[in-house]
C-alpha cells in the first residue's frame, strides 16, 4: 500500500492529470486545440474535450458513490486524486509518474470526512457534557453518534469524467461495454442454434438408420440442455444491451435538445415538439427490438442455406431462399413507404390536436362556432385513406411472404417426389431446413417492420441526435471582471445580425460602449430589433459578422459559460419561465444548485427589496415552495420580479433587462428600479418609449 502523500496531484497539473487519467481508463479521448491545467475544473475539462459531473458526496452513501466514481477525480488537501478503478475495499490511484497504485478506501475515507468529523466530534461532546452517561459508555455513545450526524452529512463533491454525449455514438457504445455486448449476444444465439440443429441432427440419423439407441437419445437430450445456457446468456445480453443502448440514445437525444438553436425551437409548435418526444421512445424501442431481431433471424438464414447444400435440392432451394428474401425487402420497403405517410398525416394531426388545444380558449371566445371543426372531416377523411393502403401493404408482408415460403419451399422440392431414387436422408435435410427457414424468415419480417418504424421515427428525432455534435465553446483562460470605474465592461465594433429568410439585417453596422457603472436606457419602436440586440449580447444568438468584447475579450475565449458570468441577461416576460421547481430553485438558477446558506441569505434578502416579501410570508414553504405549473400560481408581476432577482442574483458584470418593468404598477416599479441601480454596478434597460 502507498501513502497518499506520494499520489496527490498538485493544481496547477490538473490538465495533465486529466489527459493521463483518460487515456489510461479508455477514455475516448478528443483532441483539441485548446489545453487547460488551471481554473475551474468543469472548465478544464471542457478544454480537453470531456464532461465533469460533479456527484455530492454524503456520509449514508459514500462507500456506493465511491465504488461507481471511476473514473474520476476526488479533492483533497493540496491537490486531486485521479481514480482509476475501485475493487473490494483497493482503490487504484494514478500517481503523478503515471504509476497505478492501491490505497486502502478507508484512507480515502477518513481523507473526506475529516473536516466534518472534526466539527461533529465538538458538536457531540458538547451534548454528552449536559447528560449523566457514566464515562465507560461515553467513548461508544459518542462513536454511535458521530456515526449517525455522517450519515447525513454533505462530505464535499467528486467529479465523474466522461464523454460529451455528442461525440461519435459508435465511440459511446464501444467504451459503454456494448460492442462486447453485442458480439456475446450474437455468439450465444449461434452456439444455442447450431446445437439445436446438432441435436436434431443426430436424432435424425439414429431414426433414419434404424438405431434409435439409449445412447443416441441421451447424446439429444444432452445437446439440447447444452444448449439452454447459450439461450439464457443470449436473452440475458440482450437485456442489458437494450438497457445500456436505450440510455446512451436518452443521453444524446436530452443533451441536442438543450443545445438546439433559439430559431429552430421557434419554429415548431407545441405539437410538434411533443411529438419528436414520442418519436423518441418509439425509436429506441423499435430499433433495438426490430434491429436485433433481424440481424439475428439473418444469421439463422444463412446457416440454413448453407445446410441446403446437403439436401435434397441443393441449388434449387437455397435459389428460391434468396428470391423470396428479395421480395421480402420489396414488401417491405412498400410497407414503409407507407406507413411514412402514414406516419407523417398522424404526426401533423397530432401538432394541430396539441395547438387547437393550447389555443381553446380563444378559439371558443373569437371564432365561430360554425368554423371550429371545418377541416377536421377532410383530415380524417384522408388518414382513413392512408390507413387502409397501410392496412393492405401490412397484410402482403405478414400474411404473403412470411407465411408463403412454406408452399414454395414445398415446390421446389417437387422433383424429388419424382425422381426414382430419393434419399430419404437428403429429403430430411431439406424439409428441416424448410421449417427453419419459415421461422426465422417470420421473424425477419417482424424485425423489418420494427425497423421501418424506426426509420419514420429518425426523421423526427435527427435533428436532436445532430444538434449534440455542437460543442459549447470552452473557456480558454479566466478573464478578469472589470471593477475598476474606467474599465469597458461590453463593447461592440460593426456589429450585424440577420435572420434566415429575410432580405434586411436586423443590426446594422451597430457600435457602442458600456463602461462600468454607466446606466444605459435603450427605447425604440416595436419590431426595431431591441430583443434581438439583447439576445446577441447575452450570447443567445451569434453576430453575422462585427466583434463583440466582453472585458477586452471576446465571446470564443471566454466561453459560454464565461460569457455568461459576465453578461447576464433577464429576457422579455414571454421567453422567460418560471420551472415548476422550488421557488429558491427559480431564483438561484443561474448561480448554484444545490444552494449554500449564503445564497439563500442573499436570495431572500433580495426578495424583500424587490417586494415580494409579502409572497414569501404567504407561501407555507417560504423559499423552498413548489412554484410553476404544479404549485403555487404567481402573477405576471411577482413573475417579472422573480425574473429581476434571477438575474441579480448571478452577480455579472453587466446586467441587462428586456421590458422587465412593463408589467408593475407604479409603486413596485419605482422600489424594483431603485433594488436594480443599487445592485447592478452596469446597467442597459430595454424600454418602449
Amino acid at each position: 500500500m502507498t501513502s497518499l502523500a506520494t499520489v496527490v496531484w498538485e493544481a496547477s497539473q490538473l490538465g495533465s492529470l486529466i489527459t493521463a487519467l483518460t487515456r489510461h481508463t479508455g477514455l475516448v479521448f478528443i483532441e483539441t486545440d485548446v489545453r487547460r491545467d488551471a481554473g475551474p475544473l468543469e472548465a478544464v475539462c471542457a478544454a480537453h474535450g470531456l464532461e465533469a459531473e460533479p456527484v455530492m458526496l454524503t456520509g449514508e452513501t459514500l462507500d456506493g458513490q465511491l465504488r461507481a466514481l471511476p473514473p474520476g477525480l476526488v479533492q483533497v488537501p493540496g491537490g486531486y486524486l485521479g481514480v482509476v478503478a475501485v475493487h473490494g475495499s483497493t482503490v487504484r490511484v494514478l500517481t503523478p509518474r503515471l504509476a497505478v497504485v492501491r490505497l486502502p478506501l478507508a484512507v480515502l475515507r477518513d481523507v473526506l470526512i475529516a473536516p466534518a468529523v472534526g466539527r461533529i466530534n465538538d458538536e457531540v461532546a458538547q451534548l454528552l457534557d449536559g447528560c449523566n452517561i457514566p464515562a465507560r459508555r461515553r467513548a461508544r455513545a459518542a462513536a454511535a453518534l458521530v456515526r449517525e450526524h455522517l450519515r447525513q452529512v454533505r462530505l464535499g463533491t467528486v467529479w465523474q469524467l466522461r464523454v460529451p454525449p455528442g461525440v461519435r455514438f459508435g465511440w459511446q457504445f464501444r467504451h459503454a461495454g456494448l460492442r462486447r455486448r453485442l458480439l456475446t449476444c450474437l455468439g450465444a444465439h449461434l452456439a444455442a442454434f447450431v446445437l439445436l440443429l446438432g441435436a436434431w441432427q443426430v436424432l435424425g440419423t439414429s431414426v433414419l438408420r434404424g438405431q434409435l439407441e439409449t445412447g443416441w437419445l441421451l447424446g439429444w437430450m444432452g445437446l439440447l440442455a447444452t444448449s439452454i445456457p447459450f439461450r439464457l446468456l443470449s436473452t440475458w445480453s440482450q437485456g442489458i444491451l437494450a438497457v445500456g443502448s436505450g440510455g446512451l440514445l436518452k443521453q444524446r437525444l436530452l443533451s441536442g435538445a438543450l443545445r438546439l438553436d433559439i430559431d429552430t425551437v421557434r419554429q415548431h409548435g407545441v405539437g410538434e415538439l411533443l411529438g419528436r418526444v414520442i418519436e423518441s421512445d418509439a425509436l429506441e424501442v423499435l430499433t433495438l427490438s426490430g434491429g436485433l431481431t433481424t440481424v439475428l433471424a439473418l444469421s439463422e438464414l444463412l446457416i440454413v442455406m448453407g445446410l441446403m447444400y446437403w439436401g435434397a435440392a441443393p441449388l434449387l432451394q437455397p435459389v428460391a431462399l434468396a428470391v423470396w428474401l428479395l421480395l421480402l425487402g420489396v414488401g417491405a420497403y412498400i410497407y414503409s413507404q407507407r406507413q411514412l405517410r402514414w406516419t407523417t398525416l398522424r404526426r401533423t394531426l397530432t401538432g394541430t390536436l396539441v395547438e387547437r388545444m393550447a389555443g381553446h380558449r380563444t378559439r371558443l371566445a373569437q371564432q365561430a362556432p360554425a368554423h371550429w371543426h371545418a377541416d377536421e372531416d377532410a383530415e380524417l377523411e384522408q388518414y382513413l385513406a392512408l390507413s387502409e393502403a397501410l392496412d393492405h401493404a401490412n397484410v402482403w408482408l405478414t400474411a404473403l411472404l412470411m407465411r408463403g415460403w412454406l408452399l414454395v419451399g414445398v415446390l421446389t422440392l417437387a422433383p424429388v417426389y419424382v425422381a426414382p431414387a430419393m434419399e430419404p436422408a437428403r429429403l430430411a435435410v431439406s424439409l428441416g431446413c424448410l421449417l427453419l427457414g419459415d421461422q426465422a424468415l417470420r421473424r425477419m419480417a417482424g424485425g423489418v417492420t420494427q425497423l421501418a418504424g424506426a426509420a419514420i421515427a429518425w426523421q423526427q428525432v435527427a435533428p436532436l441526435f445532430h444538434a449534440a455534435t455542437h460543442r459549447p465553446e470552452c473557456e480558454l483562460f479566466p478573464a478578469p471582471v472589470p471593477t475598476q470605474a474606467a474599465a469597458t465592461v461590453l463593447e461592440a465594433h460593426h456589429l450585424v445580425f440577420d435572420y434566415p429568410g429575410r432580405t434586411a439585417p436586423v443590426l446594422r453596422d451597430c457600435n457602442f460602449i458600456i463602461r462600468h457603472g454607466e446606466s444605459v436606457l435603450l427605447e425604440g419602436s416595436s419590431g426595431g430589433g431591441k430583443s434581438t440586440l439583447v439576445a446577441v449580447l447575452s450570447g443567445l444568438r451569434h453576430p453575422a459578422s462585427g466583434v463583440l468584447l466582453a472585458g477586452g475579450v471576446d465571446r470564443a475565449t471566454l466561453g459560454e459559460a464565461g460569457w455568461r458570468r459576465r453578461v447576464v441577461a433577464a429576457p422579455q416576460y414571454h421567453e422567460n419561465h418560471i420551472l415548476a421547481a422550488p421557488l429558491a430553485f427559480n431564483l438561484l438558477l443561474g448561480r448554484r444548485w444545490p444552494p449554500k446558506s449564503d445564497d439563500l441569505r442573499d436570495a431572500e434578502a433580495l426578495c424583500h427589496e424587490l417586494g415580494l416579501g409579502e409572497l414569501l410570508d404567504r407561501m407555507p414553504g417560504g423559499l423552498m415552495q413548489m412554484v410553476g405549473d404544479t404549485g403555487w400560481q404567481l402573477s405576471q408581476g411577482e413573475r417579472s420580479r422573480v425574473f429581476i432577482a434571477r438575474a441579480l442574483l448571478q452577480g455579472g458584470a453587466l446586467l441587462l433587462l428586456d421590458e422587465s418593468f412593463a408589467a408593475l404598477d407604479p409603486l413596485n416599479l419605482q422600489r424594483c428600479l431603485a433594488c436594480v441601480l443599487r445592485r447592478a454596478s452596469t446597467l442597459l434597460v430595454v424600454a418602449h418609449p
